[in-house]
């Protein structure tokens, strides 16, 4: 990675399981630092992972790529404390906040900055993550290459052509972790109600679900042929497949993830406005 050292504003879950991603990709502890408002969190990143707890101006300082793990309404904070900070220097910032847009963050931070965002999701957590990305015409090359090479570390990202894209990633791969956990939910019900022990209905079901995906991920086979393969004519998947489809699943998907893109949109049209 270009970059030579990461810092970190914000020590929750995704900067968590980021630097975690770093440390099991062989970066070294010491070129990375993170910053909080809650310091017991900081300490005990630095206590049991060997990286560097410091302040915001400290990153502000010393860091080539700065990462704003905070919450969309923390971020104004974030910023004001970084931003005296930085002097001239012109780091790379990319920020993981979902609708904070790209002209409100350099309203915030100055607009001599290369800045990129970055729609993560909960999968991150674990080494597979599902990003989306985004920067400023600011970042080169080499900018794009270390956002890319960041996110990596936790799983796949992609770049978007648009900016207002992100809003889309955000109801498909951002949101979507939740669509899927509550469709298992469902199978896993409805099995218990057709008499199956509910230990063994959720671990059917979460193996029924990791399985269908890696063998998605596997297959060159488009999706609508991997389920035709499974729909025997007349057998059980077509009759429970046909419920599905009279019943207007695909309808209900697709206006629920236009109804969370358009809410994405909403809250970084929101997040352009000042305070």
């Amino acid at each position: 990675m270009s970059a030579r050292h990461i810092g970190f504003i914000g020590s929750g879950n995704m900067a968590g399981s980021i630097v975690l991603g770093l440390l099991g990709k062989g970066w070294q502890a010491s070129r990375i630092s993170v910053a909080d408002t809650d310091f017991g969190k900081v300490s005990r990143l630095e206590r049991e992972h060997g990286v560097n707890a410091v302040s915001s101006e400290q990153i502000g300082g010393n860091c080539d790529l700065i990462v704003l793990a905070v919450k969309p309404q923390s971020m104004m904070d974030a910023c004001a404390a970084l931003r005296p900070a930085l002097g001239s220097r012109r780091p790379l910032v990319m920020s993981v906040a979902a609708g904070v847009t790209l002209a409100r963050l350099a309203e915030l931070l100055g607009d001599r900055l290369p800045i990129a965002r970055c729609m993560p999701n909960t999968p991150a957590l674990i080494g597979c993550g599902a990003s989306g990305l985004f920067a400023n015409a600011l970042a080169g090359p080499g900018h794009r290459q270390s956002v890319e090479e960041l996110m990596r570390a936790v799983g796949i990202c992609v770049w978007c052509e648009r900016e207002s894209d992100l809003d889309i990633v955000t109801a498909l791969s951002g949101s979507g972790p939740a669509y899927f956990f509550l469709f298992m939910e469902a199978m896993q019900n409805a099995a218990q109600k057709l008499g199956l022990d509910m230990g063994l209905a959720r671990q059917l079901t979460c193996q029924t679900a990791l399985g269908a995906a890696r063998l998605v991920d596997s297959s060159e086979l488009e999706l609508e042929t991997l389920r035709a393969r499974v729909t025997s004519p007349g057998g059980t998947t077509e009759a429970a497949v046909r419920q599905f489809e009279d019943n207007g699943l695909r309808r209900l998907v697709e206006t629920a993830i236009a109804a969370a893109a358009e809410r994405a949109g909403e809250l970084a049209r929101a997040s352009g406005q000042a305070p």
